[in-house]
């Protein structure tokens, strides 16, 4: 962050020597209550410390990182117009190092004219009288290193009140469906995003997808496999162009002992090779498991060949998964039987 003119950080009750820290490196430390607690009043009030003569605020959390040099790609494309900026950012990072899921994030903003909505999931909301203009730089990246220990237990409930303030704001009903989910609320998570599908403004194909990707692995944890099924069916209806829905249908393909379903799948999802910058990506989708899954497919359908190319790309991927070993040197002993 020392690129920054100006580097300003709201405590809300750390004790573990952060702010002492970051005050000896010259960052100006505020220390705020927020009760109940809120993300968007939080994030409100940090915005308040900028003095009004600054030209662009960068909202960013102490377990993200500037990759070095954006200060002057910032100002390559920054014009007088500009009130906001699209950029990278790195969710996740690979065991061998390289980006993981990477999308477009846009918390670079003009200092007026924006505040922050949501308890939680917060977004900036734009409210001057003049058009909200966008400039986009691809070499600028944010890249996140979070704490996996890090409780998740503020966001149902935030979530809950986020829908009850918002209730047609279709981004509030689909996080607040998959936290319901994440929390083995099957029955809530199929009723919240059969309603966020309802709602006008859920209208991009993804989400959508990702809607019923959800309700299919509800109904699937529910024991209620044939609706799992024909919901994955419906996401791969939406969203044809992403492998999440074909991978997600493979899985179910196997535990249903339906092989040639998984061999589709298989096929389906390798005609895909553009990863797309999206939050919705999942690691999944992309590493061994549509290799792994059809692989032990095309054995049990006899494509015995086929099963070893399979196989070998899935060990080749994850060289010390001891099972992908064990598959890979059965198959190669049935071919060369």
């Amino acid at each position: 962050m020392s690129e920054a003119d100006l580097i300003v950080v709201c405590d809300t009750g750390s004790s573990d020597g952060t702010v002492q820290r970051l005050r000896d490196k010259g960052v100006a430390v505020y220390s705020i209550k927020i009760a109940p607690w809120r993300f968007d009043v939080a994030r409100n009030i940090a915005l308040n410390f900028i003095p009004c003569d600054f030209d662009i605020c960068i909202c960013t959390d102490l377990d993200e990182l500037f990759e070095a040099g954006w200060r002057e790609k910032l100002e390559t494309v920054w014009t007088p117009e500009t009130t906001r900026l699209r950029y990278m950012f790195t969710w996740k990072f690979n065991p061998d190092g390289t980006r993981g899921v990477t999308y477009q994030q846009e918390k670079i903003h003009g200092r007026h004219g924006y505040r922050w909505v949501n308890p939680v999931h917060e977004v900036l909301r734009y409210y001057a009288e003049k058009p909200e203009v966008y400039a986009y730089e691809p070499a600028i990246y944010i890249d996140h290193f979070p704490d996996p220990t890090k409780s998740r237990g503020q966001y149902l409930p935030l979530l809950e009140l986020s829908q009850k303030e918002n209730p047609a704001d279709s981004i509030t009903a689909f996080w607040l469906g998959r936290e319901y989910m994440f929390y083995r609320q099957y029955d809530k998570c199929i009723e919240t995003l059969q309603g966020h599908l309802a709602l006008p403004s859920a209208v991009w194909d993804q989400e959508r997808c990702a809607s019923m990707r959800y309700i299919a692995e509800s109904y699937k944890a529910l024991g209620d496999l044939n609706e799992a099924k024909k919901w994955f069916y419906r996401a791969i209806a939406e969203c044809p162009s992403i492998r999440e829905p074909y991978v997600d249908m493979a899985r179910l393909g196997y535990e249903l002992k339906e092989w040639s379903l998984v061999y589709q799948m298989l096929d389906e999802t390798l005609k895909i090779n553009v990863r797309p910058f999206s939050y919705l990506a999942e690691e999944s989708s992309w590493d061994s498991t549509i290799y792994d899954l059809g692989a032990i497919a095309c054995y049990r359908l006899e494509l015995f060949e086929k099963a070893r190319e399979l196989a070998q790309i899935a060990f080749d991927m994850n060289p010390d998964d001891e099972r992908l070993r064990s598959n890979l040197q059965i198959i190669k002993e049935k071919v060369k039987d």
